[in-house]
């Protein structure tokens, strides 16, 4: 029998798609491209308590930390941690150097506000954490497809904050972020 995640036991709390949305658009329309940074350190900053959730959540179902399980039942697990908790499914994989973070139904993506930049921020702080402390070292996530772009998905790229910068710049100057990655 599958439990549900505790909120007040992981120090979680619900929050409907809606609320969040409407925060992100109302950062974004009061505060412009300003709006990007509060956004990344508040998802960073619950980044501590999503791996924390996710370690209980594994451990109630007899599993083992994160850091202990192989590459491909991480995946399964994380995808399914995610879904239950209302984010929407995942996908993790990798191009040379990053880690790739795929979901087609991600919480905080919007097709109904359309925008002209990935608008992932607070998931992409979140997801910064969260993989920093499974990998034990501090990492960077880059939203390079958004569904508040009309891409089918969203795309979140993790790795050291240097690759990802680099990636960024190459990505400013034209070059698609999978050649940049790809070229090692």
């Amino acid at each position: 029998m599958s439990q549900s995640i505790d909120l007040p036991a992981n120090a979680l709390v619900a929050l409907t798609r809606q609320s969040l949305i409407a925060l992100r658009t109302a950062l974004f329309r009061d505060a412009g491209a300003s709006a990007v940074s509060p956004l990344q350190e508040a998802g960073f900053a619950g980044g501590e308590g999503m791996y924390d959730a996710f370690t209980r959540w594994l451990a109630s179902r007899g599993l083992p930390a994160p850091d202990a399980l192989a590459a491909a039942e991480f995946s399964i697990r994380a995808t399914d941690f995610f879904r239950e908790a209302g984010w929407g499914g995942m996908e993790v994989g990798a191009l040379d150097g990053v880690a790739t973070i795929d979901s087609p139904d991600w919480a905080e993506s919007d097709p109904d506000y359309p925008l002209d930049f990935p608008g992932c921020y607070y998931s992409s702080g979140m997801l910064a954490d969260f993989f920093g402390r499974l990998a034990g070292e501090p990492l960077a996530a880059m939203e390079v497809e958004c569904r508040s772009m009309g891409a089918p998905r969203c795309r979140f790229l993790v790795g050291s904050a240097d690759l990802l910068q680099h990636i960024y710049d190459e990505m400013a100057r034209g070059v698609s972020y999978e050649e940049v990655a790809t070229a090692g």
